[in-house]
This record gives C-alpha cells, structure tokens and sequence, in this order.
C-alpha cells in the first residue's frame, strides 16, 4: 500500500508542484484519505487530489472472490477557479466531501469510473450550487501511475461539479449528452458559482 501511495505522491508533485496543503480525514473501517491542495498563482487555479483511494483495488462488492491486487486503482481531482462572485467561494471546504468520495470503494463497495455520478449529500461547499459531481476521463492531466503486474495502473480521474438540475438530466440523457452541452455553451467547469447550464432546449 506504502509503495502505491508513494508513487501518487510523487507523480502529483511532478505535475503540480510542492502541495501547499494537505488535509488528512479517516473514516471508521477505512484507510486513511489525504486531500492535497496545488495553488496555481498563473491561471488562478486551486486544485485539490486525493491520496489513499489507490492504496487499494476497487472491486465489485457482488464478487465472492476478489483478488486483493486485481483491479483498478484511481485518484480523485478537482479544478476550481476564482469564479464571477463578488467573494471568493469557501473551496478549502471541499476537503471532506472529496474524502468522503475518496473513502467510497472501502466503505460502499464503489467501483468509481468515468462516466459515473457522485453524490455528495450535500454543497460541495458552503453555498456551493453543487451537490454531486461528474467523473471524468483520466489523462489530461495527470499521466497514470504504472504499477507491476497483476496491479493495474492508478488512473487520476477529474470530478466536473453538477447542480442538482444537471444531475436530473444526466440520468435522462447521459454524461455524454452533458458533457457536450456544457462544450456547446461554453460553460466554465471551474467557475464555483456558475449556474445551471441551459436544459430546456
């Protein structure tokens, strides 16, 4: 687990930078899950990973017979930008929901993959419009983690904040058809107080 958790480290560092924070949260029958902050001073970024979700293979809670190495191993990522606000949104919150997303393949039986919705049970953050988020195919920013066989490698999949509307309407439509609508409207996935996009049309 140590040897796994170590690379991560490593290859966020190697993508990011020194973190200039990091929050660590355990939950009863889980391992321990850090949440890493990146600030990026040139495009006025924040983002936040996690490290510790990998430690560990996601497995089909239905399998009778799970291979403690065999399945895929991912790492959680969330961009936030300044925003249109006339004050900065509270992120630094974020720390817990996205652990507690973290924690979900130990504590739930989760299998976390592209394509899928979270719920976070509640805002992001204080006044935040979002209450789950979209999981996002891996690779754009962060190249994955190879591991020796039979280990898959650790992917790092970016998390696309949903207001509940866009929630509703993925499980109608897809992630697919959301995703190109936000691309067709030029919705800023990073902006903490954007709004809905359009749905009615």
């Amino acid at each position: 687990m140590d040897d796994v958790l170590t690379l991560v480290d490593a290859r966020l560092r190697e993508a990011f930078g020194e973190p200039d924070a990091r929050a660590s949260v355990t939950f009863l029958g889980a391992e321990r899950i850090e949440v890493l902050r990146f600030l990026d001073a040139a495009a006025g970024t924040v983002r936040y990973a996690t490290l510790g979700m990998s430690a560990g293979p996601m497995t089909d809670p239905a399998q009778a017979l799970a291979d403690p190495e065999v399945g895929p191993r991912a790492e959680l990522l969330l961009t936030v930008g300044p925003g249109s606000g006339e004050q900065g949104a509270e992120t630094d919150k974020v720390l817990r929901p996205l652990a507690v997303l973290a924690a979900s393949p130990q504590v739930e039986g989760v299998v976390v993959a592209p394509g899928a919705s979270l719920d976070t049970g509640g805002p992001l953050w204080p006044g935040a419009p979002f209450t789950s988020v979209l999981v996002a195919e891996p690779g754009g920013l962060v190249e994955d983690v190879a591991l020796e066989p039979p280990r898959e490698p650790v992917r790092f999949l970016p998390l696309l904040p949903m207001t509940p509307a866009e929630a509703a309407w993925k499980r109608v439509h897809g992630a697919e058809a959301l995703q190109e609508r936000w691309l067709r409207h030029g919705t800023d996935l990073r902006d903490p107080f954007r709004a809905a996009v359009p749905l009615g049309e």
